[in-house]
């Protein structure tokens, strides 16, 4: 039996602990074995909360009992990735610094999501400070892809890709500056969506660089995360970045047709170095769009090489900032890599930093012009290549590591730094029996239409159902 509900997608548990088919409690422990079982090979977890969770789950079931009104997540266990703060609760922040850190205040989204009557199963493992796109962590151990442990998972939030690839929860919170939740969604097989910067409050949130982070849940359908997004977005007086756009309901969207909807696949850039088996993946999933009678529109994109310079100066200067004080206090409780890349920005003048901000909203306008004046979303892989090793990715100084570092990234930085959302939908696997995904990319605010599409790709194939063995 619990084999059979840890295969069950975030909304048909939901439904069946909403009809007393099944009780959260069942749910919860199986979650829980599940999590136990995996984390000495995954190492997903930073921490596992039993006790509180089962509690948690008790309470649930008792509201289900006596007829409460019930939210839309009510009674399903989460985890989430460890930088959404609770108070009195530790947050590590994936680093030794914060390893006892109790914030005094909780995040709106983890508000949002227990006021939805969400589980909080435990805190994921990530890159430290969200600072790297491979699931390497020193400090915490390295996160390691389920379906191959010695594969990266895939970074910064390499905990919720692997914690929801493995079955261990049932949706997760991942946040992305340069593809830390796409990343992540492609390299496991799961699904991810990157907001439009704005669409998701950051407030009580660890930062990375506050010009770029965006907050968003990776999943198994398409079809949860849309539930979960319709959850966490919206308003927040308390984080004056957070759009007052109306949100829709995402899930009552799906289902319609994307008959003459136009997917532009980009002839510049985002194909670069593509790898045989992934383009192969791509196409196939193309295809699938165009038997659903979207017409698939060959065009060149602005290119977004140069937004690589302009992202390295806000990134740099805004992380310097955030942690000035301990690169000058505890410098040697950082890691190497992470301590390296954060002190360059100590050294990018100030004219650059407001050169790049400033040409910011420009590009961005520029490139929803051109672009979403022709087609309704672009499709493009999360990754031009198969999901690399651990070894091969390695932090360290060599060149080599450094290109495939380099290329990890190439096709998820530049959406950052336009602000545009993006949903990553698992597409198959690679030759090296590795998930392959692609991303849909689409206008400001526009998560509807790329929540439509990937979900009407997932119901014509199982790519997402597919579950590893370890």
């Amino acid at each position: 039996m619990s084999a059979d509900l840890l295969n069950m997608s975030l909304c048909e548990v939901a439904q069946a602990i909403r009809r007393k088919r099944v009780s959260s409690l069942e749910v919860t422990r199986a979650c829980l074995a599940r999590a136990k079982a995996v984390q000495p090979t995954v190492n997903c977890f930073i921490a596992i909360e039993e006790d509180e969770a089962l509690r948690a789950a008790r309470a649930a079931d008792r509201a289900v009992k006596r007829g409460a009104k019930l939210g839309s997540l009510h009674g399903v266990p989460l985890a989430h990735k460890d930088m959404f703060y609770r108070a009195g609760r530790v947050s590590t922040g994936g680093s030794k610094i914060l390893r006892d850190y109790r914030p005094t205040v909780t995040a709106t989204v983890v508000e949002r999501l227990a006021a939805a009557g969400a589980i909080w199963l435990g805190n994921l493992n990530m890159a430290e400070f969200a600072a790297n796109p491979t699931g390497h962590n020193e400090h915490w151990g390295d996160c390691c892809n389920p379906w191959n442990t010695a594969h990266i998972t895939g970074g910064s939030s390499s905990g919720s890709g692997a914690a929801v690839a493995a079955r261990t929860c049932y949706g997760s919170l991942g946040s992305d500056t340069g593809g830390s939740i796409r990343l992540p969604a492609a390299a496991n097989g799961v699904v991810g969506l990157k907001p439009t910067y704005g669409r998701v409050s950051r407030h009580a949130i660890l930062p990375r660089v506050w010009s770029l982070d965006t907050v968003g849940p990776l999943t198994r359908t398409v079809r949860d995360c849309a539930r979960i997004t319709a959850v966490i977005a919206g308003a927040d007086p308390l984080d004056p970045t957070a759009s007052a756009q109306p949100v829709p309901n995402y899930e009552r969207l799906l289902d319609r047709r994307i008959r003459g909807w136009k997917i532009g696949v980009p002839r510049n850039h985002f194909y670069d170095g593509i790898a045989e088996d992934v383009r192969r993946a791509m196409e196939e999933s193309l295809a699938v769009l165009r038997s659903l009678g979207a017409r698939i529109i060959e065009l060149d994109v602005p290119d977004p090489q140069h937004t690589y310079q302009l992202t390295n100066a806000i990134g740099q200067v805004e992380s310097a900032t955030i942690y000035a004080n301990w690169l000058r206090e505890r410098p040697q409780d950082f890691s190497l890599v992470v301590r390296t890349r954060t002190e360059a920005g100590m050294l990018v003048p100030g004219v650059s930093y407001l050169e790049a901000l400033n040409a910011r909203p420009r590009i961005a306008a520029e490139f929803v012009r051109q672009v979403y004046g022709t087609v309704d979303a672009l499709h493009a892989p999360v990754m031009t290549m198969p999901v690399p090793t651990r070894a091969e990715t390695t932090p360290g100084g060599s060149g080599e590591v450094m290109d495939m570092l380099a290329r990890l990234t190439h096709n998820t930085r530049p959406i950052n730094f336009l602000g545009l959302p993006s949903l990553a939908v698992p597409a198959g696997f690679a030759d090296n029996g590795l998930p392959v995904a692609f991303q849909l990319i689409g206008r400001p605010f526009a998560e509807d239409v790329l929540l439509r599409i990937g979900d009407a790709f997932q119901a014509e194939t199982d790519w997402h159902a597919r579950a590893p063995t370890s």
